[in-house]
């Protein structure tokens, strides 16, 4: 009779069994309680799931069907999931069904656990954090977009005071009228120009905007484009990462039709509770220009962290021709005249601004004008509401560590990136809305993580083997001699 056990067919240093000893994953039953019901016929039981995920991040397998299939033929994973081989995997729908219905606190939970694994090694530091983000396609197509409606007003009451039945169905998603009529008359000069962007003026094509379009397969996902690659359907994966040994700190998705300064006041506060929760002390912060803003400077100066952000190209420490007085706040010109404060306003990512502007008078009369404001009543200034957070954050940038820094971060958190999208299965959602994404994306830090981790545990096991004193490597070697 032949005996044949599983535990026997996978060697010690497997990815799979060295994982499935790394991590504890019984806190996951207490996690997921409240979900399961103590009748009816079992479920998919929690372990198994996160474990079969996971695999599908490990093994970078984007389909649930696929991923089910893969873990079929091998032994090694069926090892990890506490399978047999003659037992049935389950299905993929089951997979899909149990993602939607976990919530993304199980999820995030799991990260957490993880992420102390990592700091208990000592693998994360915590001082200093680099921060990026990168687009996801969603899963949607840019071709099934749909045109929003308009708002849809009351139904017309006929005289027995029951409303009247619409004749058609009203889009799920509305748009103000007036951007519709502007859409409508671009797409008409646009197709009627005798030039343009190649196949404008092909009867079926058209101009897609999230103010004017959505997905009625995933209204989450939005339509954005990075140079050098087509326009899609896209998430925002924006997360942080530890420079001490490339750990990922924090993940999460945005919507992708936003700037990128808009999501760090959000990831910043979940950053920093988790790096609290570790007894850790966040100092500097590595971002790259996108995430320039004054109120992210201010911000991240009330939080005593010190911020390497390169200041946008379009702001001047000092405006040429012109000397600013804080003591009556404005600006006088190389004539003489004076700029005086105006108003505030706000720009396009919701900073606040400052506008000066001189009358109109003394403008007129002056003998710079021609080469000053041609075209203009009169000379307005427009500066940041943050000044001098944007001026102290100029200075950083000039200087030789402000260097530094910013190549700290690309040899950081860009090659984290790099990883994700290409090699644990991040080039593409498998659900839909955001909170799938955000499920998603946390899977495969918690991926990265543990491959970082069972790195580190391999390579101090050989440091440890090597620190050994050569009188009990040569007393080790009399005793395996004598032995044999």
């Amino acid at each position: 009779m032949t005996r044949f056990r599983l535990s026997e067919r996978v060697p010690a240093h497997n990815l799979y069994r060295r994982l499935a000893e790394l991590v504890d994953w019984t806190f996951l039953y207490q996690e997921t309680r409240a979900l399961y019901s103590h009748t009816g016929q079992p479920s998919l039981d929690p372990v198994v799931f996160f474990k079969l995920v996971l695999v599908g991040r490990l093994e970078n397998l984007v389909s649930d069907r696929r991923l089910v299939e893969h873990c079929a033929l091998r032994l090694d994973i069926l090892f990890f999931l506490g399978y047999e081989v003659d037992e049935e995997l389950p299905w993929h729908s089951t997979v899909s069904r149990t993602r939607q219905l976990f919530p993304a606190a199980v999820f995030e939970r799991l990260f957490d656990h993880v992420f102390a694994q990592c700091v208990a090694q000592g693998l994360v530091a915590g001082d200093i954090q680099a921060v990026d983000s990168a687009p996801v396609k969603a899963n949607a197509s840019l071709e099934a977009v749909l045109e929003k409606g308009k708002p849809s007003t009351s139904a017309p009451f006929l005289a027995t005071g029951e409303p009247t039945q619409p004749t058609a169905a009203a889009p799920a998603v509305t748009a103000p009228a007036h951007q519709l009529r502007q859409l409508a008359t671009r797409q008409r000069q646009r197709q009627g120009a005798p030039t343009g962007a190649l196949g404008a003026q092909h009867e079926q094509a058209r101009l897609l905007s999230n103010k004017t379009h959505y997905s009625p397969t995933d209204p989450d996902a939005r339509i954005s484009i990075k140079p050098g690659k087509a326009r899609a359907l896209n998430y925002l994966c924006s997360l942080a990462v530890d420079t001490a040994k490339g750990v990922i700190s924090h993940v999460q998705a945005d919507l992708a039709d936003s700037r990128d300064s808009l999501h760090l006041p959000r990831l910043l506060t979940g950053l920093q509770q988790r790096l609290r929760s570790q007894q850790l002390r966040m100092q500097e912060l590595l971002a790259d220009a996108g995430y320039a803003n004054g109120t992210n400077y201010a911000l991240l100066e009330a939080q005593q962290v010190t911020a390497w952000i390169p200041v946008f190209g379009r702001y001047k420490a000092a405006i040429e021709g012109f000397t600013y007085r804080p003591s009556t706040d404005d600006y006088t010109c190389a004539a003489g005249k004076v700029l005086s404060f105006r108003k505030y306003d706000t720009s396009a990512d919701g900073t606040g601004l400052k506008i000066y502007w001189a009358t109109c008078s003394d403008c007129q009369q002056c003998p710079l004008k021609p080469t000053c404001v041609p075209g203009a009543k009169r000379k307005q200034l427009t500066r940041t509401l943050y000044d001098e957070p944007y001026r102290r954050a100029w200075q950083r940038q000039q200087s030789r560590r402000g260097q530094h820094m910013r190549r700290v971060r690309q040899g950081t958190v860009e090659p984290v990136f790099g990883n994700l999208l290409h090699h644990y299965g991040l080039r593409r959602m498998n659900v839909r809305g955001q909170a799938g994404a955000h499920k998603t994306m946390l899977l495969t830090a918690v991926a990265y993580n543990l491959k970082k981790l069972l790195k580190y545990r391999l390579n101090r096991q050989v440091s440890l083997a090597m620190a050994l004193p050569q009188s009990l490597l040569a007393a080790a070697r009399r005793s395996y001699s004598s032995t044999a």
